[in-house]
């Protein structure tokens, strides 16, 4: 027969359980955590710097906005002024030489009358002689060939003539020659010394 020891097996001694450190988890996990804060507060510490640095540039910046914007506001009747000097300067200008471009039309056929008058030789006499705004009719009678071409080449020696061009010169019976020349001119306008002048006399 056999036995069994019941009460022997009742008192087997119970398993014991192990506790958890839980101390030395917390403080990994703290740990942790304090790891991560760090990493954040000194990655957010150049942005915080280069956030301040912009904000200060700015308000440095606003700061000569404002001391330039008062500048320009002292200034402004000063440019103002300066810009109506400067628009009736060229007013002025706009009508003195309106006034030059009339006091050379008035005088333009009296000079060119001038210009040819000194430029006939002896042996040459006018019949005939046409001024318009920009060009000039010459006929007249000369002895000889000679006489006409000395004519030409003293009228060519005024900067104001263009060149004369001879249209035709044929001899007559009594032995002289006819002739025609045509020529444009361009006046130069006075020189502001003559301009004081004419407006003083």
């Amino acid at each position: 027969m056999v036995k069994i020891n019941l009460i022997g097996e009742g008192r087997r001694p119970a398993a014991v359980r192990k506790r958890r450190d839980f101390s030395a988890s917390f403080k990994k996990e703290n740990l942790v955590n304090y790891m991560l804060v760090a990493g954040l507060v000194l990655g957010l510490l150049p942005l915080g710097g280069e956030w301040w640095w912009l904000k200060s540039g700015l308000e440095r910046r606003q700061g000569e906005v404002k001391e330039l914007t008062k500048e320009y506001d002292k200034l402004k009747p000063i440019i103002d002024e300066v810009e109506s000097y400067k628009k009736q300067q060229s007013e002025l200008e706009r009508k003195i030489d309106v006034i030059n471009e009339l006091k050379v039309n008035q005088k333009g056929p009296v000079r060119v009358m001038d210009y040819v008058s000194r430029s006939v030789p002896e042996l040459v006499w006018l019949t005939r002689m046409e001024v318009k705004a920009r060009t000039l009719r010459v006929v007249g009678n000369a002895r000889n060939e000679n006489a006409v071409a000395t004519l030409i080449d003293n009228l060519d020696q005024y900067e104001e003539f263009q060149e004369p061009v001879l249209r035709h010169m044929r001899e007559t019976r009594g032995g002289l020659y006819s002739f025609e020349i045509n020529l444009n001119y361009s006046l130069k306008k006075p020189q502001p010394a003559e301009t004081s002048q004419a407006a003083g006399g």
